[in-house]
């Protein structure tokens, strides 16, 4: 009889007295404003991006970055594709009023696609360039855009296009050791500030 019909408990170890340290993928490092931009990238190659249908309710929207942790969410399509971008922003500001107001409908009864900024109006950097800047460059494209998330695409093996990376203002923070107490956006950007002020 083979051990996979049979299964058998695994053995347990003791956690070292020297500590049990987290990878780094799970502790990012600290960074300063003129260390390498990558150092700050959600790598997408290492960790899976947070993604909803275009079809599902705000409200699914909202749980899920709830479960995940996360501000923002990618609409993909059936074929994997990115049909477009949602943040908290879309879905807790007024454009869930405002759109359901102008549609003559109840706010709970939006989908994704009726707030969510379409593909054909989102923006990207480039791996190349990405990975020629410095965190103060993405700070500055993050506020000049106004935008808490930025994406980062490239090319994958077989010459398509694909999303690699995302920038987060708040993650962007947490590593630069600054303790983020709000939401909103200019109160991130201007603790960032305050940082590169004092460098």
């Amino acid at each position: 009889m083979s051990d996979t019909a049979n299964p058998k408990p695994l053995p347990k170890i003791a956690i070292s007295a020297q500590g049990c340290h987290l990878l780094d993928a799970f502790n990012p490092p600290t960074v300063h404003i003129d260390s390498p931009a990558i150092q700050v990238m959600t790598d997408l190659s290492q960790v899976p991006v947070a993604c909803i249908t275009a079809s599902a309710t705000l409200e699914d929207a909202n749980r899920a970055m709830m479960t995940r942790g996360v501000r923002m969410l990618l609409v993909v399509n059936d074929n994997q594709q990115v049909a477009g971008l949602l943040t908290t922003v879309d879905i807790l500001g007024e454009r869930p009023v405002l759109v359901a107001q102008s549609r003559e409908m109840r706010r709970l009864e939006l989908r994704v696609a009726d707030v969510m900024v379409p593909v054909e109006k989102m923006d990207a950097l480039a791996i190349d360039d990405v990975k020629k800047a410095r965190v103060g460059h993405i700070v500055a494209t993050l506020k000049a855009d106004g935008r808490a998330h930025a994406i980062v695409v490239g090319q994958d093996t077989q010459g398509r296009q694909a999303l690699l990376g995302i920038f987060s203002a708040s993650q962007i923070a947490r590593q630069l050791g600054l303790q983020i107490h709000t939401h909103e956006m200019a109160r991130t950007f201007a603790e960032i500030e305050a940082v590169i002020a004092g460098v």
